[in-house]
């Protein structure tokens, strides 16, 4: 395992690194300490070439001015929390509202937006692992508690990625992290998402109000554009705008409620994306707010460029009670493991 680090700028005086890690084959795996962003992942196709797999940039100006949380941990909760706000232990925390009347992935500084204390922990023939570790104080964004946060990326020879979160508060607070790396095997961006075809086994995913949070209602999929159960394109979420629950038809933004935590495998252009989680839920979301008008390395934004499988817990669980908690109690540790296989096929 090669692992390597350069400086990629300096925000408010303070250096941000980039780590670069390469298996024997040649994958590999970018990351910077700046939201333990994923920039860059080089994977090969069915005939050996690399190319670049992911949504992001080669400047740090670039996140700064457009981040669309390209790659980025997202925290201390993914998602929207409905009014900002919620109940915990007979008191009323209010969050910082950065969308409309709601919160959203943790707040306008959310993990994604502060540079994390990262080193090299492992590195030996067969793994390397990056270690993030930051302190978010009581208060951050509103929320309770002083926080420890710890992720871990360990990349193998086998060209698995894992990811791997940890964390503990000093008061009872609320926790739901996930990774919101944008995922494009075309390779280089060469075309959009939308003929990626997706298997999941989820036979429920969460109905959504017009804010697109949940409204605590399952419903089914089969005989929907959400059933991938057998496998199906991306594109459905688009050419059936008729569907209700698709928000103003323009794709998927959707939570859908995983099967014994069931593999996620998406394909596209002679590569395999297999995703295995210890949470019960993932949020498949197709890139449908990405604006036009700026480039992702020289290749003009427009909406569909990637997909998101963002593993967690399930979206505004806190003012949803009969869904599964997201309480983190008082030092008592979170885990949370997602691994990342990536194959041709």
């Amino acid at each position: 395992m090669n692992i390597s680090q350069e400086n990629f700028g300096t925000l408010n005086g303070q250096d941000v690194t980039l780590f670069k890690l390469q298996t024997k084959s040649g994958f590999e795996i970018s990351c910077i300490d700046y939201g333990c962003i994923i920039t860059r992942i080089l994977s090969p196709n069915r005939n050996g070439q690399l190319e670049n797999i992911v949504l992001g940039y080669d400047t740090l100006e670039e996140y700064l001015t457009c981040s669309n949380y390209f790659g980025a941990v997202i925290g201390r909760v993914a998602g929207r929390i409905e009014g900002g706000s919620f109940e915990l232990g007979g008191k009323e925390f209010h969050l910082h509202k950065n969308d409309a009347n709601n919160h959203i992935h943790g707040g306008s500084r959310g993990f994604n937006s502060v540079i994390w204390d990262a080193k090299v922990i492992q590195n030996h023939q067969d793994e390397g692992t990056i270690e993030f570790k930051y302190h978010s104080a009581d208060g951050e964004e509103g929320y309770p508690g002083n926080v420890e946060v710890v992720v871990r990326y360990t990349l193998n020879n086998q060209d698995e990625l894992t990811i791997h979160y940890s964390a503990t508060s000093d008061k009872d607070t609320i926790m739901n992290l996930t990774n919101h790396t944008y995922f494009n095997l075309s390779g280089d961006l060469k075309e959009d998402v939308l003929s990626h075809s997706l298997k999941l086994k989820s036979n429920y995913y969460l109905e959504l109000n017009r804010d697109m949070i949940p409204t605590g209602k399952l419903l089914n999929v089969q005989g929907t554009s959400f059933d991938f159960r057998d496998g199906n394109k991306l594109s459905e979420g688009v050419n059936h705008p008729h569907e209700q629950n698709l928000i103003v038809g323009e794709g998927y933004d959707h939570p859908f409620i995983l099967e014994d935590h069931q593999e996620i495998v998406l394909s596209s252009s002679g590569r395999k994306l297999t995703v295995a989680t210890s949470e019960p839920c993932v949020v498949l979301y197709t890139g449908n707010s990405i604006c036009e008008g700026f480039k992702i390395r020289e290749v003009p934004s427009k909406k569909y460029l990637g997909v998101c499988l963002e593993t967690q817990k399930h979206p505004n669980a806190i003012n949803q009670p009969e869904f599964p908690s997201v309480v983190l109690s008082e030092n008592t540790p979170y885990e949370s493991k997602t691994r990342y296989k990536f194959q041709t096929r």
